[in-house]
């Protein structure tokens, strides 16, 4: 009865959920439906799934529309007419056009058109008009033959209730106020879900549209398999073969990270090879492999990490560094045959590698058998009042009131009210189809026969649905992640090449683990720039740890994630590193499953094995908590029961119900947050790379770090850095300065792209005029040759970047505006003549400061590099101690001086709000600070600038900290250039 349901993913208008639309469908005494979402199929499979759990005849289908304008509903006959209507919507969208008001010719598709639109004469033979209840008696007169060609249109959008909802949903899509709504932007207030007998009796007068509407929908069955893995079937074209080249690369993998002779390793990998070959999944090694080899046939540095590194196969194929049978890392982790999830490779590229990547995978496979993976971006609590308070025409002010303050005695009015009303029915609602961080779909069918595909502005496809759903129909995705910390060791190695004639490589990691100065580097948490171990948590904790060695790294990798730390785990296993005999283990299961961590569960693995040994769960519920704390899985249900299962197998073996609670705890603990080993150990091995780069080329590796843009502080961080480590750092200069950061020996030329106000166009254009015809020997044959305009030759002046010329920074000001006075035409018809000045103007002596360069540089490129802002206090007081020399000062109150460089703000348990703030001493150390709430109210950091701190010292596993009881920012000395 029901062909032309709106879920909330028909975005902005419908109001059910698909559970709602699927429990409310039953309840109304339906047996059939069909999903007919707005210009979209991103629901269709989870509603396929949940209908035919509850019996129901669920059919998909897609509603098509030019803005708001109804052009017709399409219903697939079966998967085959599914696939039609997606491909139709599909190159739509790649066309970007409108759709055209008579629908294309189908094979397995039925068409209903609006009443009025078409004639009944010009239907094809499966095309239909729909009669809306209120259209009744329009046609009782008209002749039967044209009844044959109606079935009834009763539209469903929202709930009996929700019409309040869909219109300030409609209101939000249009970006207007919701009395501005057009009668034909919304939907009719009739569209509710009404009974079946309430609406059979409406149509009992008119049993043709009965009869029609049931033999249309009877005609149609929807069958999709959720079980077949629908990723491409072979990598080679035969299984056979990708078998046989699975292991022929595989053994010779084995060969040059193992040697032939181990045959442990020969075990292992054969053991792994029947268990990929068992579950069809040797075409994914295979892609995965080709993609990686692509990679570096193109010299790209890469990263295989996540549970893929749990597998030998892998590590022998180079798709990741990390060997799991030194680290003890079980396959089963990443595939089993009782795994009903597919797995994954997780493979970061550099952030300016990546889209060669994507360009690569999208042309080896056949167009529409690769996609981007889909996301959702949902209505969030803040979001939800922001944007519904825009409909109702609140200033800012009072949407900032009432997200901020809610309880505010302002807030309660008859607006508000309205708003705070559906603010719990449209949490969580869908709110716009985006892109997925990094998944890739490579099928086997067209990916038409599973949703129709977008093309955002990236203009690569992009299927509707997202990665559970996709996980749903049997899809493993490619992950292809992209960070900056590769693009550091890549330019790196290339800028040691080219200052310094030496060619490096960072190949065969393993060597770094047990370098005496890399080892020293490590321990002293010497690690600005590097990846993953730069910020200052994880900078305390290896000082916390003293951290020597790549397993303590790699457990260190996974404490320091939130889940871990809040629970009390990561002080705890500092505790115990530092003192292992000590430990007291709460059950004998602890000891013999987690001594390597001193019974802390630090990795995912951790719980799983703590669930099965201690708690009696199979493997396969330990690995659905394992999904559930990585934020995966949403059958939340399985969950509370595999918990009853959990205590109820304690009580049984006679625990104490207080031990096995506070052993659950800590397993709840990681949810969202944790690790698995492979994972951490994948990070470790990248940063063991970096320490490398930063021990050996200290120089070259910052300056890497300051052109792929940084890390985790600003640029004015590793720029004093860099300096620490010998550099000599020099402003930019036209005739030495690229468009990013140089170095020549030990000469750090800053680059064009750090000035905040020069123009990107100009940047890249001065040193490519430069290379090609020579340097620059003048300002007006810089002028001539670049066609700067005088904003941007004002702001190279003010930088110093024409400082190798015989005259200061304000006789080049000068002379800039005696150059470029006029208009732009002007400029341009006299560039032809500023060679032939002979004659410059005499100036006087014209006085310049220190202080005024300093000021300049800040401005225009945020921070000082002549000098520090210790050269801008007014007072010369440091305080009572170096950074350096804090630990001889525990317990006691001192005052010191510090550079801002960044800050963490944390909630209390008591709701309120502290904060860990990280500052530079005068001589460019790095010392932490402690904001409790109590002081923090009265004393606030407020972003960038000097501090003058007074606290108490306080070491934490011997790292020093200060408890601050007051801050406030220093002045300054004042700006000459405004004097």
């Amino acid at each position: 009865m029901l062909i032309n349901l709106h879920s909330n993913f028909s975005l902005r208008y419908g109001t059910f959920s698909l559970d709602e639309l699927v429990d409310r469908i039953i309840a109304a005494g339906y047996d059939s439906a069909v999903l007919t979402d707005i210009n979209n199929s991103s629901g269709v499979a989870d509603f396929i799934i949940k209908g035919k759990d509850k019996g129901l005849h669920v059919l998909a289908g897609m509603e098509f529309r030019n803005g708001d304008q109804l052009l017709y509903i399409a219903v697939a006959r079966n998967t085959s007419g599914f696939q039609e209507i997606n491909a139709f919507r599909t190159e739509a969208n790649k066309l970007n056009i409108r759709l055209p008001e008579r629908a294309p010719e189908f094979n397995e598709v039925f068409i209903i058109y609006p009443y009025g639109s078409i004639a009944v004469k010009d239907l094809r033979e499966y095309e239909y008009i729909g009669i809306r209840p209120e259209e009744r008696n329009r046609i009782v007169l008209e002749p039967k033959s044209h009844h044959e060609r109606y079935v009834i249109l009763a539209p469903v959008t929202f709930a009996s209730g929700d019409y309040m909802l869909h219109r300030q949903l409609r209101a939000i899509d249009n970006n207007i106020l919701i009395s501005q709504l057009e009668p034909e932007q919304v939907a009719s207030a009739k569209e509710v879900l009404i009974h079946k007998n309430e609406l059979w009796e409406l149509y009992k007068e008119l049993p043709l549209l009965l009869a029609n509407t049931n033999r249309l929908l009877w005609q149609c069955s929807f069958e999709m398999d959720f079980k077949q893995i629908k990723n491409k079937e072979s990598f080679t074209g035969d299984r056979y073969a990708d078998k046989e080249l699975l292991l022929k690369y595989a053994m010779e993998g084995m060969e040059r990270r193992y040697g032939a002779s181990d045959m442990l390793a020969q075990e292992r990998i054969k053991r792994e090879l029947e268990i990929i070959e068992g579950q069809y999944y040797g075409a994914y090694f295979l892609i995965t492999n080709d993609i990686c080899h692509h990679a570096r046939s193109r010299g790209f540095h890469y990263v295989g990490r996540g549970s893929g590194a749990n597998s030998a196969v892998a590590y022998c194929l180079g798709i990741t560094d990390v060997d799991p049978i030194a680290l003890h890392l079980p396959f089963e982790r990443f595939l089993n045959p009782k795994r009903k999830n597919p797995p994954d490779f997780d493979i970061d590229f550099c952030w300016n590698e990546r889209d060669e990547i994507y360009k690569y995978m999208f042309t080896k496979y056949p167009e529409g058998h690769v996609a981007l993976m889909g996301a959702m971006s949902t209505f969030r609590s803040r979001s939800i009042l922001r944007e519904l308070g825009k409909v109702y025409g609140l200033p800012k002010g009072d949407i900032d009131r009432l997200v901020m303050e809610p309880e505010h005695m302002l807030n309660k009015n008859e607006i508000t009210n309205t708003i705070l009303s559906v603010y719990n029915r449209m949490a969580d609602f869908p709110n716009q189809r985006t892109i997925h961080a990094s998944g890739v779909l490579i099928s086997e069918q067209p990916l038409t026969c599973y949703s129709a595909l977008d093309y955002p502005p990236k203009g690569l496809p992009t299927v509707q649905y997202d990665m559970y759903v996709a996980e749903d129909i049997g899809f493993e995705k490619f992950d292809i992640l992209s960070q900056r910390g590769l693009g550091h060791i890549k330019d790196c190695r290339e800028l040691v090449r080219q200052n310094k004639g030496v060619i490096i490589s960072t190949d065969d990691p393993k060597r770094f683990f047990t370098d005496p100065e890399i080892v020293a580097q490590l321990k002293s948490a010497n690690t600005i720039g590097c990846f993953y171990i730069e910020s200052p948590a994880m900078r305390q904790l290896l000082s916390k740890l003293q951290c020597d060695n790549y397993l303590t790294l790699v457990a260190a990798s996974s404490i320091i994630r939130p889940g871990v730390a809040s629970s009390g785990m990561m002080a705890e296993y500092i505790k115990r590193h530092h003192d292992p005999g000590a430990v007291q283990y709460p059950h004998p299961v602890f000891k013999e499953q987690l001594e390597e961590t001193y019974g802390v569960m630090v990795y995912q693995e951790d719980v799983m094995k703590i669930a099965n040994a201690y708690g009696g769960l199979d493997m396969a519920d330990a690995d659905v908590l394992r999904r559930m704390m990585s934020g995966k899985y949403r059958h939340w249900d399985e969950v509370v029961k595999i918990r009853e299962r959990f205590f109820e197998n304690c009580s049984a073996k006679g625990y104490e119900e207080a031990t096995s609670l506070t052993i659950w705890k800590q397993m709840e603990s990681f949810a969202g947050f944790s690790f698995n080993k492979a994972h951490s150990a994948s990070f470790a091995v990248e940063s063991y790379q970096s320490l490398f780069l930063k021990t050996y080329h200290p120089l070259e590796f910052m300056v890497s770090v300051l052109n792929n843009y940084g890390g985790f502080y600003n640029r004015k961080v590793y720029v004093t850095e860099a300096r620490r480590a010998g550099a000599n750092i020099c402003l930019p200069c036209v005739n030495k300065s690229v468009f990013n950061t140089t170095i020549y020996d030990k000469d750090i030329y800053l680059g064009f792209d750090g000035l905040l106000n020069l123009e990107a166009r100009l940047a890249r254009k001065i040193p490519e005029e430069r290379i090609q015809n020579g340097p620059y020997t003048s300002l007006d044959n810089f002028v001539l040759r670049t066609g700067a305009w005088l904003d941007q030759l004002v702001v190279l002046i003010r930088t110093g970047a024409f400082r190798f010329l015989d005259a200061g920074k304000k006789e080049l000001l000068w002379e800039a505006h005696l150059l470029l006075s006029g208009s732009q035409k002007e400029q341009q018809k006299g560039m032809v003549l500023f060679e032939s000045l002979s004659r410059k103007p005499v100036l006087p002596q014209l006085e310049s400061s220190v202080l005024e360069d300093y000021y300049d540089e800040l401005e225009l490129m945020g921070f000082t590099v002549s000098g520090s802002m210790f050269d801008l206090a007014r007072s010369p007081y440091r305080g009572d101690c170096r950074a350096a020399e804090l630990v001889a000062f525990e317990g006691k109150t001192i005052r010191i001086v510090g550079d801002f460089v960044a800050d963490k703000t944390v909630q209390t348990r008591q709701k309120s709000y502290m904060k860990f703030g990280t500052f530079f001493d005068e001589e460019g150390t790095f010392f932490d600070t402690v904001h409790f709430p109590q002081t923090l109210g009265h004393y606030p950091l407020r972003g960038a600038g000097l501090y003058l701190l007074e606290g108490k010292v306080v070491l934490d596993f011997g790292y020093p900290a200060l408890e601050i009881f007051r801050c406030a920012k220093m002045p300054l000395k004042a700006d000459p250039r405004s004097e």
